[in-house]
């Protein structure tokens, strides 16, 4: 569905509303209008001020907002409970951004468009993010959804299992979590656990590792001073230790579908580790991961103790591969498949085709390769 957008023509205005709202509506009535002042109420005035915020004359514009944002609870939410008109229903959600109660209830209308509610969930906070996990038809409809969902960190982990495991039953595909099938796959023979009113235990692992990762410094912080207070003067109870205890051990509690969806959700220090990980879907959905950077494989392309299959990925991955780094890099790297390393040879600088075919840790091909290379590339230097 091609989502409409604001302002309507004034044919697809209802014909009680055009009076005030519609284009040839004359400026007092629209005036009026804007301000709340017209025998108009519940989603009907949500309408009208909806399209009177984008009202050419921008004293009407901005006085139509204002009425919008400054409305009281009392009459907001139950006008946005019975609004129908999609294209409003999502200005209201951009425009009601900071209002929670009034994001439940466009989360909850059943009118408003997937596309909103996909952007609405890159944000969500924990709450919202179940409320919106609750409408699995919109998921199915709009798998949009549930990208947003699984690449939220306030998303509970128990959540994501339970629409990885429906979307995977119901044979729908998100491009956007190329690990989807590697997440449903470790969730096979496992009891999914149902919708529950707090986090369960393993929703409490997965967010004390986000807290754990390197870059969350600032989270880290703040939590760490509110269970100081809570550990008395000295602040070092053995809570406080395991807690912050480093990021690897929190990696190891953690289940595989966990594992898989931290690839995404956490930083480069979780990435380093998560490429290393002994179980096959962790490390490719880690290197397939669209949170991966190139400055990251670039690392991780110099390494000799991450599985071969990284390497090779790598090394298949196009985009990447227009930097030189990363190409000597697998070149240098003895662990990289021959016949993979060996496609970089021809985009090698002389300096290092002459150190590589003096390398003790290349195979002997490469070595024998890289120093004819550099001959052919001498002798023409001197034709």
């Amino acid at each position: 569905m091609t989502l409409a957008s604001l302002p309507l023509p004034e044919t697809e205005l209802p014909e009680a509303l055009r009076r005030f709202a519609g284009s040839s509506a004359p400026l007092p009535a629209r005036s009026m209008a804007a301000r709340g002042m017209v025998p108009v109420k519940g989603g009907d005035l949500l309408f009208v001020l909806a399209q009177l915020a984008h009202d050419p004359e921008a004293s009407v514009a901005t006085a139509a907002q204002a009425t919008l944002t400054g409305m009281p609870d009392a009459v907001l939410l139950p006008a946005l409970a019975q609004l129908g008109e999609p294209s409003v229903l999502d200005f209201a959600a951009q425009l009601l951004s900071e209002r929670r109660e009034a994001l439940e209830c466009i989360v909850e209308n059943r009118a408003t468009p997937g596309a909103s509610v996909a952007r609405l969930a890159r944000g969500a906070d924990e709450r919202l993010c179940e409320l919106i996990a609750i409408n699995q038809a919109r998921i199915l409809e709009h798998p949009a959804v549930l990208e947003s969902l699984y690449k939220n960190r306030h998303c509970r982990m128990s959540t994501i299992d339970r629409l990885v495991e429906f979307v995977a039953r119901n044979g729908v595909e998100v491009p956007g979590i190329p690990a989807l099938k590697l997440h449903a796959e470790a969730l096979e023979g496992q009891l999914i656990p149902e919708a529950s009113d707090e986090p369960l235990p393993g929703d409490d692992i997965f967010r004390e590792a986000m807290l754990a990762d390197s870059s969350d410094g600032d989270v880290v912080e703040r939590t760490t001073a509110d269970d100081d207070a809570e550990a008395g003067s000295d602040g070092r109870s053995e809570k406080l230790r395991d807690k912050f205890k480093p990021l690897a051990f929190r990696i190891r509690e953690m289940s595989t579908s966990e594992k898989i969806r931290f690839s995404i959700v956490g930083d480069a220090a979780a990435r380093a580790l998560l490429v290393r990980d002994p179980k096959k879907a962790v490390y490719l959905a880690a290197i397939s991961s669209p949170a991966m950077t190139e400055s990251e494989a670039s690392s991780i392309a110099h390494s000799k103790e991450v599985p071969v299959e990284v390497l090779r990925y790598i090394g298949g991955r196009k985009e990447w591969l227009a930097s030189y780094d990363i190409k000597r890099a697998l070149l240098f790297n003895p662990k990289v498949p021959s016949d993979v390393s060996m496609r970089f040879l021809p985009h090698m600088r002389p300096n290092d085709l002459k150190t590589l075919s003096q390398s003790r840790g290349v195979p002997t091909q490469l070595k024998v390769l890289a120093k004819g290379r550099l001959d052919m590339m001498e002798k023409k230097g001197k034709a």
